[in-house]
């Protein structure tokens, strides 16, 4: 195959060799079930699953405690919602508050709750000009999902400031972060963001696919969602005496293999993150492009665009015909591409391994599809 340009770091990143060369040695040499056995490869398991944790919990400043494997941020924005609904506190007359920026994976479980008439309403607060949170604008609600970082617009939004304007106006509401794509260009700190949940995927900073976290502040006294092996102590005839967390939140055999790679993909993202540089140089080359409409920010991590009288759909299979691989259509991103007017867009992001030879062929590419 000729060679790919690859542009599509947001949606999944590609795999370091350290990461790959780990999860291989780990399969030939060192594999086994956790938290089931009591041999010398089962015990080495389980200490290397405890370490991961530990290490990502340094990550985000968090207690190894609150620290759950789940299968990637769909599956712990899902869990969140589910884990909420069985809480003696929730009621029907729940209001949740989402923005233009969320993901699919964000809002959607919501608002099937809320067709369903299990909590009262969804809310919707602003954005400016700028396509970032506006603080005056969010409301008194029982949930706030905040998107840390919109995949599409590429801007981190001041997480803390939103958490307190809305503890502000409600001291008790539940507060969920997607990290999903801060976490690749920004170090994260649940504390500090003041959340009761945050969940990131593991893929998108060079892990494999399959593992993701999923932070919960109260993780020792909320009932669990999930029940099966390794997550319960004892099964009594009234009641079940569940482990302790994280473990009481981990129902069946973890991803084991991703979670050995995990640990690698997180020593890289501390070494070398995305050349946002990359970015700016093409926003520059790419504003001089008549036909060539740009949605983001020079300072974003990512570029999205819209090429005049050209849907997105042609232009991604033009462009990718052309050897450059990246991300078109409405990137499981509804509401902000309403709010834009547009149907979808056209975004470009990088990886530690792209260089400024990548850049310029992508230039070289576009102005040969839109001359």
């Amino acid at each position: 195959m000729n060679k790919i340009v690859y542009l599509d770091a947001a949606a999944s990143f590609l795999k370091p060799e350290s990461v790959i060369s780990a999860e291989a040695d780990f399969l030939r040499y060192d594999y086994a079930n956790a938290g089931r056995g009591v041999c010398a490869r089962a015990v080495a398991v389980d200490d290397m699953v405890r370490n991961v944790r530990r290490k990502v919990a340094d990550f985000i400043n968090a207690d190894e405690s609150n620290v759950v494997f789940v299968s990637n941020a769909t599956d712990g924005l899902n869990r969140i919602v589910n884990i909420i609904a069985r809480q003696p506190y929730f009621r029907e007359s729940f209001v949740c508050a989402v923005s233009a920026l969320e993901h699919h994976s964000a809002r959607l479980p919501w608002e099937e709750l809320a067709r369903q008439h299990k909590i009262s309403a969804i809310v919707e607060y602003a954005l400016d000009d700028d396509c970032n949170i506006k603080l005056d604008s969010v409301p008194r609600a029982d949930v706030l999902v905040v998107t840390a970082m919109s995949n599409v617009m590429g801007m981190p939004q001041d997480v803390a400031a939103v958490v307190r304007a809305a503890r502000a106006k409600n001291p008790d509401v539940i507060v969920i972060v997607d990290a999903t794509q801060y976490i690749v260009h920004r170090d994260i700190d649940v504390c500090a963001w003041d959340a009761d949940f945050v969940v990131f995927s593991g893929h998108k900073i060079g892990a494999d696919t399959g593992v993701g976290i999923m932070y919960i502040r109260d993780s020792k006294n909320l009932l669990p969602d999930k029940f099966g092996g390794g997550m319960v102590a004892r099964v009594d005839d009234e009641k079940l005496v569940f482990n302790s967390a994280p473990e009481k939140w981990e129902a069946g055999t973890l991803p084991l293999t991703q979670i050995c790679g995990l640990s690698v993909a997180l020593d890289e993202l501390k070494k070398s993150r995305p050349d946002l540089g990359l970015i700016k140089y093409m926003y520059d080359e790419l504003k001089q492009i008549p036909r060539i409409e740009i949605l983001t920010n020079r300072d974003a991590t990512v570029l999205s665009f819209v090429v005049k009288d050209m849907h997105v759909l042609d232009f991604g299979s033009l462009i990718g015909a052309n050897g450059i691989c990246l991300r078109v259509g409405n990137m499981c991103a509804t509401w902000i591409h309403k709010l834009l007017n547009i149907d979808g867009s056209i975004r470009v992001s990088v990886g530690p391994w792209n260089t400024k030879a990548d850049a310029d062929e992508f230039i070289s590419v576009v102005k040969k599809i839109v001359k």
